[in-house]
């Protein structure tokens, strides 16, 4: 006869489960299908009014000013709305925060198409606003549903489809402003995120329910509350979370969420660094190959459009890297992509298409990098949300300063040789950023 003894008590790691739910093979296309088509909205919406900039100039009446507001705007409400949207994920969750995200840039589509100049600038705050939920609800979803071994996969396929969304905005614009005029021309790429607001919505009411399941679960527990196993709690050691967890003894968790804090202040620099280069570059590299090689209009287009073509391959490299290798070594690797792009442009401007091409590689792999660190050290959804959000806000307020800072220097010099020390000051702040958190991630 066996003894009576007691079962044993579980232990923190059994009872509060990994707030990681990695999706199962089934289910991870349909986790990517959710970021791709998200992702799609993300960017095209701001980029779809530049390719007829001048067809809206001429039929609203804005001005230089108010033309460059359409882009402007969103960037910065991506800093200024940036705190509320990671309230809302907190309080609602990411996939309620998903549909709010495509629902407003339809609304703004709309809205944007369909007015004079002053409800055109309306519905570009509504868009800005309403991505700025998409761009801290992205991280929390990939480090939630995805497996650690997967994360900086799945945030290079999200980077290259924000960069393929744009690229087709930019190439299938004109050609329907042809046909119908720019004012349908940008509001048909609505269709785009209405395609995406069907698959979301059943998906948060699917998320819904089951968290009504669980409160309900809980209800009737027999434990005691602080018992109970909590969904998003962190679990002791959990894999590729990059060190304790804070329920170990208070020294760890102290010591761990200082760590935790330096690699937010890191990336924040990093992310700065990357948007700042990013945003200058975007803005004046056609107008620099104009006046510093002679180009036309058209051919300095084109050239400027490798710096966006070429991001896809750097979303792409920097998780094939990873995963063979440390995440500092891709890191690194991009860092010196994006300083290649403002030294060669003043050292041999000759070679412009080349240096084109490596600050594409740089842009598109300094995304994945950052977001990758964030997915893999963050301890809970709400510690992930909190960490973009900082990152984003300093980022964002950062990337609105940056293009009007280059164009000032440029017509204060009357060269581009300042603007481009500019964007070297800009892409050593990534690299020093980026590589220091990269290292520090990696230590137990």
């Amino acid at each position: 006869m066996k003894p009576n003894v007691p079962a044993p008590t579980p232990t923190a790691s059994e009872e509060a489960p990994s707030p990681r739910h990695p999706a199962s093979a089934p289910t991870l296309a349909w986790v990517v299908a959710g970021i791709v088509v998200l992702a799609l909205s993300l960017r095209a919406p701001i980029i779809a009014p530049t390719a007829v900039i001048g067809d809206i100039k001429a039929d609203t009446g804005l001005s230089a000013v108010g033309a460059g507001l359409l882009t402007g705007v969103p960037v910065l409400l991506f800093a200024l709305a940036t705190p509320l949207a990671t309230r809302t994920i907190r309080r609602f969750g990411p996939e309620v925060a998903a549909v709010l995200c495509l629902a407003g840039v339809l609304a703004g589509t709309v809205i944007r198409s369909a007015g004079p100049a002053a409800v055109v600038l309306a519905g570009t705050v509504i868009i800005g606003a309403a991505i700025t939920l998409g761009n801290i609800a992205v991280p929390v979803l990939i480090r939630r549903d995805i497996s650690p071994r997967r994360v900086a996969a799945v945030t290079g396929v999200y980077t290259a489809v924000m960069n393929v969304g744009s690229m087709a905005v930019l190439l299938g614009t004109p050609p329907l402003a042809d046909l119908l005029g720019w004012r349908w021309a940008i509001a048909a790429w609505g269709i785009v995120t209405a395609a995406g607001l069907a698959w979301w919505l059943p998906r948060a009411r699917r998320r819904a329910a089951g968290t009504l399941a669980t409160e309900q679960a809980d209800a009737e527990s027999p434990l005691p509350a602080d018992r109970r196993p909590t969904a998003g709690a962190p679990a002791a050691g959990g894999p590729g979370t990059g060190g304790p967890r804070t329920d170990g003894p208070g020294a760890t968790a102290r010591t761990d969420t200082a760590r935790i804090r330096r690699i937010t202040v890191l990336l924040a620099l990093a992310f700065s660094g990357q948007s700042a280069a990013y945003y200058a570059t975007t803005a004046w590299l056609p107008l620099l190959l104009s006046e510093t090689r002679g180009l036309g209009p058209a051919e300095s287009g084109a050239t400027a459009s490798l710096f966006q073509v070429f991001a896809i391959i750097g979303a792409l490299g920097v998780p094939l890297l990873a995963a063979r290798t440390k995440i500092w070594v891709p890191t690194a690797l991009v860092g010196l992509f994006w300083v290649v792009l403002p030294i060669g442009l003043l050292a041999a401007p000759e070679a412009y298409a080349l240096w084109s091409a490596a600050g594409g590689i740089a842009q598109g792999g300094g995304f994945t990098a950052v977001f990758s660190i964030v997915a893999m050290v963050m301890r809970s959804n709400a510690e992930t949300a909190s960490a973009s959000a900082r990152i984003q806000v300093s980022a964002y307020l950062t990337a609105t300063c940056a293009p009007p800072a280059a164009g000032w220097l440029n017509t204060a010099t009357g060269g581009w040789t300042a603007p481009l020390l500019l964007v070297l000051g800009a892409t050593l702040a990534y690299s020093v950023g980026a590589l220091l958190a990269a290292r520090m991630a990696e230590r137990s």
